[in-house]
């Protein structure tokens, strides 16, 4: 039933090249962004769920996203 279905849509296979290279793109997207991270800001992100409710103190300059 679903083969007939896939089968009679024009295109098919387009859509799995489409979502293939949509996934590379935003998969590259996020490893370069999280490469280009400042490493110390990335550092007290990761120890933040061991901090018991603690604000981290950031450096000037940096965003606390709040």
């Amino acid at each position: 039933m679903i083969k007939n279905v896939l089968s009679d849509i024009g295109g098919v296979g387009l859509y799995g090249v489409i979502s293939v290279c949509l996934f590379f793109i935003v998969f590259s997207g996020a490893l370069i962004w999280t490469l280009l991270q400042r490493r110390t800001l990335m550092n007290e992100m990761g120890g933040l769920p061991l901090n018991d409710g603690e604000t981290p103190k950031f450096n000037e300059g940096e965003s606390r996203h709040e």
